[in-house]
């Protein structure tokens, strides 16, 4: 805008707190976006896509840098020019008046109330004069300031119709409507008369649902303006409008009258449908997911409460699952969890809920749980239900349920809480033999705890020096002289004293802990043997190492890196495995003995004959 570029006669000022079509909120450095009727954002670039199709010349304007942000075909020609590139690098501040740069600032202040402006401004693109109606509104640009959304509309001419039609934008693919204040039809454009059916010409009967009518009277008396998305009847049957409605001024007669501007957002309506159902429910299964349950469930505990009735939560898990998975492929088990999921919801009732977790996790909600009874009722028919055969392809499969119960209110009094229960209880029937189903009970969360307490110091163990080896002397009978050691592991715990291995090994093996322990192990090991050996004791030492450090790839350099470390003797270090350990991929297992034998360690086989053999 230069000077006579833009020159301003203000015809009306609207009252703030107005927002026409919005004023969006968006933090710094975030995508350009306006909210929509269901919370969810849609980016600037499509809003103003939306504005590209109409012949109503609409722009935004940078105030801070008086140059035009974008704007749609309409308003190149407006401004007389090809491009939108070459718009917006014009400088519009150079040659701008005082009283126009200083009114565009007051635009900008008065934006960050939702203000809105309807004003006569002759603009002057290359030197042409063109008087236009415009309303300016606030929008944020992406590094969060406010700049100015400008609509144009051409001056009224001097006929009822054609000043009708300059209001309600009549070239705009947006249907504009305008009635009187007892809701009589007094105009439409040739979009709402393309869409409308003989419903719109009583604005009550427009609407699909009463109360949205209701709703409007009520905001266009309080605000002097409303917005929504709304059903409303077409010629083609139901469809979702967003309306903007606005108290204005019939321009022929000066009385009041309400103006509607509506798009069809039924396509978008759609999408987020489908966007709120994939949310919500498993993509596989269909079933509800999670967050279906943590929304519709966190009020049904309230109201359960108020009925004093229970709920029961069973947490299921599919026993070996990941062997079909991995054995058959992914097809077969997606295949199989589709089935489980049609049976879990053929046994149960229409008020119960199933839901898939993820992987092959299910739970059932049973709602009015009437006694513990019920719901073990109910474990034993999904049992039952899921033990039986499932054909996948030429295949007859079968897969037993794992199922832990927790109740409410009795085992906790939100979702967390008895998810938590619940899964403890699961994992309790997997320890008892799975196949069965286990209700929680408070020993299960102690026990979950102090494992928890003694995850937590364990990984302190290692970094504080808690941990130190014991040696249990071999001693041959026949010569009645010590021949070796075995490096026992033992934890010196702050609390708790002195604790073996096989209070803790387990949680460092699931944990992956055992590995930084089993490496400082077989380091302080080495060390001995060398230490051993110097003092004139040449004895072997040896040492268990566990399922995972044995199939580690880094087992092999840190062995002998602790040997060249220490300069102790591989052929007096002796690693025992257990019989288990050999059953697994038996080419990567030989391998790696025929590495450890090559270079001089001994091989054993700890406990034989209790296992495999």
């Amino acid at each position: 805008m230069r000077r006579n570029q833009v020159v301003a006669v203000t015809n009306m000022v609207e009252p703030k707190n107005t927002m026409l079509p919005v004023a969006p909120e968006v933090p710094v450095e975030a995508p350009l976006s306006v909210p929509t009727e269901s919370g969810h954002a849609i980016l600037v670039a499509d809003f103003l896509a939306a504005y590209e199709r109409i012949v109503t010349p609409v722009w935004v304007f940078d105030t801070d840098k008086s140059c035009v942000y974008w704007a749609n075909e309409a308003a190149l020609r407006l401004w007389r020019t090809e491009s939108l590139e070459e718009l917006t690098t014009r400088d519009m501040a150079a040659e701008m008046s005082p009283t126009v740069s200083q009114r565009l600032k007051q635009y900008q202040e008065d934006f960050e109330t939702d203000a809105v402006f309807t004003e006569v401004w002759t603009l002057y693109p290359n030197g042409e004069p063109v008087t236009m109606s415009c309303t300016f509104t606030g929008i944020r640009l992406p590094d969060g300031r406010m700049a100015m959304f400008c609509q144009a509309f051409e001056e009224a001419a001097d006929t009822p119709d054609a000043l009708r039609s300059v209001q309600a934008l009549l070239h705009t693919t947006v249907m504009i409507t305008l009635y009187d204040p007892d809701g009589n039809l007094l105009y439409q454009n040739p979009a709402a008369r393309e869409v409308h059916d003989e419903s719109a010409n009583r604005l009550e009967t427009h609407f699909v649902d009463a109360a949205d009518f209701v709703s409007l009277r009520y905001l266009l008396k309080r605000d002097g303006l409303a917005n929504f998305v709304v059903r409303v009847r077409t010629k083609s049957g139901t469809c979702w409008h967003e309306i903007n409605a606005r108290m204005s001024l019939d321009a022929v007669t000066g009385k009041p009258a309400i103006l509607l501007s509506e798009v069809d957002v039924s396509d978008r309506k759609e999408s987020e449908r489908k966007a709120q159902h994939l949310a919500y429910h498993d993509m596989l299964t269909g079933l509800p997911n999670r967050n279906f349950m943590q929304r519709e469930f966190a009020g049904k505990l309230d109201l359960a409460s108020l009925d004093d009735k229970h709920i029961g939560f069973l947490f299921i898990d599919l026993d070996n699952f990941k062997t079909i998975n991995d054995s058959l492929g992914h097809a077969v088990g997606d295949k199989l969890l589709i089935e489980v999921a049609g049976r879990l919801s053929a046994n149960t009732r229409a008020r119960d809920t199933v839901i898939r977790l993820g992987g092959d996790e299910f739970i059932v909600i049973l709602e009015n749980a009437t006694d513990k009874a019920f719901v073990q009722e109910a474990a034993e028919r999904i049992e039952e239900v899921l033990r039986q055969n499932i054909n996948v392809g030429d295949r007859d499969l079968r897969v037993t349920p794992s199922i832990g119960i927790s109740l409410y209110p009795d085992d906790g009094h939100d979702m967390d809480t008895l998810m938590k229960h619940a899964d403890l209880a699961m994992y309790q029937a997997k320890e008892a033999g799975r196949n069965q189903h286990c209700f929680f009970t408070s020993d299960m969360r102690d026990r979950a705890e102090n494992r928890l307490d003694l995850e937590t110091n364990l990984r302190r163990a290692v970094d504080n020096g808690e941990l130190s080896l014991f040696y249990q002397p071999q001693v041959s009978f026949s010569e009645g002289t010590i021949i070796g050691a075995e490096a026992l592991l033992r934890w010196n715990h702050p609390t708790r004293g002195l604790l073996g291995a096989g209070e803790f090994i387990g949680i460092a093996e699931e944990t992956g802990l055992v590995e930084p322990i089993g490496d400082w192990v077989i380091g302080e090991a080495a060390q001995q043997q060398k230490a051993w050996a110097d003092a004139g004791h040449d004895i072997s030492v040896s040492m268990n190492l566990s399922p995972r450090q044995f199939i580690s790839e880094d087992l092999i350099p840190t062995i002998q890196r602790a040997v060249e470390t220490h300069g102790s003797n591989p052929q007096k270090l002796d690693l025992e495995i257990t019989e288990s350990m050999l059953m697994g991929d038996s080419d990567r297992i030989v391998r790696a003995l025929e590495l450890l034998n090559e270079m001089g360690f001994n091989i054993a086989i700890d406990d034989f004959g209790t296992g495999y053999s």
